[in-house]
């Protein structure tokens, strides 16, 4: 009886299999070779921490001899190295009592290549959602520093494959955005 069950289920979950791959294997095969490693690498990170923000963030922690003037000077500073403009500096607050595993302060620098965006609205205006491109300095009570900028892998990889043009200038984005704040935490100019 339990072998009938079994195979039964079995049986079950390869039929649903199929229809699965029927109805979406044409439609997988379409994506960018990189939109099912990283939607895979999202959703692990998400059954990880339960967090949906922090899989679609990175986040690199500031060196403690660093000060967060100095973090901030030097995002701007390599902006330019990485052909970004500057198109915002907020600080959003500062609580000086704050408890330890509460933020303390928060400052977000916003960066931009014109030339980039211009070309990725006229490709497509959603791709808006993703401007400008942000590095956030999160101070907790006790001490902790971060700097937190979106991961966009998934931008990038997680549909339809790019053109060539669109594919390198993406390309560029993410490597200012994954460089600019690595450096800056380590206070590098």
């Amino acid at each position: 009886m339990v072998k009938n069950i079994l195979a039964l289920v079995g049986a079950l979950v390869l039929v649903v299999m199929i229809g699965a791959y029927a109805v979406m294997g044409p439609k997988v095969g379409k994506l960018d070779s990189g939109a099912m490693p990283a939607f895979m690498d999202m959703f692990e990170k998400v059954l990880k921490d339960g967090d949906p923000a922090r899989a679609m963030m990175k986040e690199y922690k500031i060196e403690e001899d660093v000060e967060n003037a100095d973090v901030i000077d030097s995002i701007k500073a390599l902006a330019e190295e990485y052909n970004m403009r500057i198109v915002g500096d907020t600080k959003m607050f500062t609580i000086p009592n704050a408890k330890p595993d509460e933020v303390k302060f928060v400052e977000n620098v916003s960066l931009c290549s014109l030339y980039i965006a211009k070309k990725f609205l006229n490709h497509s205006r959603y791709f808006g959602g993703f401007m400008p491109c942000r590095i956030m300095l999160v101070e907790y009570g006790n001490g902790d520093r971060y700097l937190i900028t979106m991961d966009l892998t998934l931008a990038i990889h997680g549909g339809f494959p790019l053109g060539k043009e669109m594919l390198d200038l993406a390309t560029k984005v993410q490597k200012a955005m994954d460089e600019i704040p690595a450096r800056a935490a380590k206070g590098d100019f």
